[in-house]
């Protein structure tokens, strides 16, 4: 599962060497998602891992039974109009414009109305 939220983007999976039943890794490109997600909702998530040959430079296990108990806390906490432009407030400009790029990519699965293509409102910034 891809999730998208205003303090950072993970990537949630079972794999096949998680230590035990019910245990699922949460990988992220940015190793503070992984802390921000830790300190704010799930104090269970293991200690980060950085793997440099990995497509997820970083990741952390956690059982599933407290990633479930944290997801209905992070809905509680959504109180938002427009998704982009919060995380333009909280996460800086270059992570909206990117996740502005996945929703202009994610927009082509609708039957368009109209033949005019959006463009991103600028262009991005390299790190």
């Amino acid at each position: 599962m891809w999730l998208f939220t205003t303090f950072g983007f993970f990537s949630i999976v079972e794999k096949k060497g998680d230590r035990r039943p019910g245990t699922l890794t949460v990988r992220a490109r940015v190793r503070r998602d992984l802390t921000a997600l830790r300190r704010k909702y799930l104090p269970e998530l293991g200690r980060t891992i950085e793997k440099h040959t990995s497509d997820y430079r970083f990741r952390a296990q956690v059982p599933r039974e407290a990633l479930a108990a944290a997801m209905p806390r992070i809905v509680q906490d959504l109180h938002y109009e427009n998704f982009k432009d919060t995380v333009k407030k909280r996460q800086g400009e270059n992570r909206a414009d990117l996740y502005e790029i996945v929703w202009l990519l994610l927009e082509s699965l609708q039957p368009r109305v109209s033949t005019r293509r959006r463009k991103p409102t600028r262009q991005l910034r390299r790190r």
